[in-house]
């Protein structure tokens, strides 16, 4: 694996232009949908307070088995996109109601182009995952972008009901362990990242994109 120069640049070129990440805004579950809490072009807000414990601006009300259940806004934005056509309407679960435009942050906007431009180890089945014994201590003495590992080599242990899975690295090469995505013990989705691993001969140039990004943001 190889960074993409040209395709990191046009990502570049498109977060300047465009600095923003569109949001859309699911039904949880199915249900009626009831009222509209925004309007198109309201701005809106996530949930704040030190722990989040203060819940984001209300979307819309969605009602099932005579419950109503108002679904909050779980990100800062514009609304866009209002699906009013289906107001009164039965909705399926996972059904677009409406987006957010969310503008985003510098450290948001380093993320996007560590996403494109890292490898990423994705978690392959929904479980708890750790850290090898051996990474982890290597971790804890030399910290991210120093730690080298290489093709084969185990990078963390899967634990599901009682089991315990060896995740190796199955891209060839050497990396550098450049972000780690997930807390330790805490229960991962199939499917997202867990750690993002940079080619080690390419780390020189993927840190002068990000100091790029950190002195014209």
């Amino acid at each position: 694996m190889e960074l993409n120069y040209q395709k990191l640049n046009k990502i570049l070129q498109k977060l300047r232009t465009s600095p923003y990440k569109i949001y859309k805004v699911n039904t949880p579950h199915t249900g009626y949908l009831r009222e509209f809490k925004v309007n198109e072009g309201d701005e809106v807000k996530g949930p704040s307070g030190k722990w989040l414990e203060k819940p984001g601006s209300p979307l819309f009300v969605l009602e099932r088995e005579r419950n109503l259940k108002t679904i909050k806004a779980r990100i800062n934005g514009i609304v866009q996109n209002l699906r009013t056509d289906l107001l009164g309407h039965f909705v399926e679960a996972e059904e677009t109601i409406l987006e957010i435009k969310h503008p985003l942050s510098q450290e948001e906007a380093i993320s996007e182009i560590l996403l494109h431009a890292l490898y990423i180890v994705k978690a392959p089945e929904t479980a708890r995952y750790i850290l090898s014994p051996e990474l982890a201590k290597r971790l804890e003495k030399d910290g991210l972008k120093k730690v080298k590992v290489k093709g084969g080599d185990e990078l963390m242990i899967m634990t599901f009901m009682k089991r315990e899975t060896p995740i190796l690295l199955e891209k060839e090469g050497k990396f550098v362990l450049y972000q780690v995505y997930f807390t330790p013990f805490e229960l991962v989705e199939a499917g997202k990242p867990l750690l993002g691993l940079c080619p080690e001969k390419d780390l020189p140039y993927l840190e002068k994109i990000i100091s790029r990004i950190k002195e014209e943001w």
